[in-house]
This record gives C-alpha cells, sequence and structure tokens, in this order.
C-alpha cells in the first residue's frame, strides 16, 4: 500500500488520463454513445478486470459493468473476497459499441492505447480477462477463450487469467462453474499473498 502523496498523485494522473480520454474521437464509437465509460475502482488495485465495452446501462451511467452482467459480476468478486471497490473495472473499448456488438479491429485498436494507459498507471500484479475479446488484446490474438481460459499467462511481469465473460454466464449457465474455478485460482494467488 501507498501512503499519502503518491496515492494522491496516482489518482490525479487516473482522472486526468480519464478527462483526456472523454475528449477522443478516435473512432467513430463516441458518435453513437451517450457518454466515455473509463472505468473505475481502486487506482492502486492489485487486481483488475477488463471486459469487451460498455452496454446500455454502462453508456446510461458511465460506470463499467453495472447491467445484469455487473451484479453478476459484483456476485463473482463477492465470493472471491474481492470487494469491488477494492479493484478496478474497465473494458478494452470505452464507448457503448451499437447495439452491444463486439467492438471493430479499428475501434479495439483506437482504444487500446487508453486502456494501456490506465494499466500503467494501476499497476495491477493480476488482470482477470473476461471474455474473448480482453484475452485476445492482452494475451494473444489467437487466444480462443474455451480452450483458454483457467491458464494462468505471465507477461509484462502480470499474471492473466483468462475466464468467460459475465453476460455468457447468463446466456449459458453452464459456464458458471468453469469460471469459478477460474475465480479460485486467482483468490490462492491474490489471497495467499496477504496472509
Amino acid at each position: 500500500m501507498e501512503i499519502g502523496g503518491v496515492l494522491v498523485s496516482r489518482q490525479r494522473e487516473l482522472a486526468d488520463y480519464e478527462s483526456l480520454t472523454k475528449e477522443c474521437r478516435a473512432c467513430p464509437l463516441r458518435d453513437g454513445c451517450n457518454q466515455v465509460v473509463f472505468g473505475e475502482g481502486n487506482p492502486e488495485a492489485r487486481l483488475m478486470l477488463v471486459g469487451e465495452g460498455p452496454g446500455a446501462d454502462e453508456d446510461r451511467l458511465g460506470r463499467p459493468f453495472v447491467g445484469a452482467a455487473g451484479q453478476l459480476l459484483n456476485k463473482i468478486l463477492d465470493a472471491g473476497r474481492f470487494p469491488r471497490h477494492e479493484v478496478y473495472i474497465c473494458n478494452v473499448v470505452k464507448c457503448r459499441p451499437p447495439s452491444n456488438r463486439l467492438p471493430l479491429p479499428n475501434e479495439v485498436k483506437a482504444c487500446l492505447p487508453h486502456l494501456e494507459r490506465q494499466i500503467e498507471l494501476i499497476n495491477p500484479e493480476i488482470i482477470i480477462c473476461l471474455g474473448a475479446l480482453a484475452t485476445q488484446v492482452l494475451v494473444d490474438p489467437k487466444a480462443r477463450i474455451t480452450r483458454d481460459r483457467g491458464k494462468w499467462v505471465r507477461k509484462e511481469g502480470r499474471l492473466i487469467m483468462p475466464t468467460f465473460h459475465p453476460a455468457a454466464l447468463l446466456r449459458d449457465p453452464s459456464k458458471k462453474r468453469p469460471v469459478w474455478e477460474d475465480i479460485q485460482k486467482v483468490m490462492a494467488v491474490y489471497h495467499e499473498e496477504w496472509k
């Protein structure tokens, strides 16, 4: 845990970068959404969760993971003993794609510097990739979530755990058990270090 000035400085840098991101017009997504959904959480989080992009509820409220998938994510976080206020949650793209479609490659490319800067500023030890897109962006463009979920990846000094997106669990409840297995692996590392 960092003390006083360092944490305040990190909070300020993150807030300044959020303001800059909200002015972004690097792709057409900004023209079709209500607002930029930057991310939220602890600026010194050890655990970061990265999803795909904001949905309708997120676009309306300006916060990540607040709709049905977000409610399920909150339950997953609670079960893993990761209080939401202790982690940092964001998406690959910061603006809602039309009709909640997957972001297009040019949209991901335009927004990637924002995600990379968030990771740099927060400097998490562990990243959970929620779904295929986040896994392909942060781990390997050829990754397949059904094949690669549940397997730790070490990249740039961080541990990355790919798992299914909470929205996939809403569509297919049989995916809940594999996600719980993945979260238990994260718990074992995250909580063991703080015993």
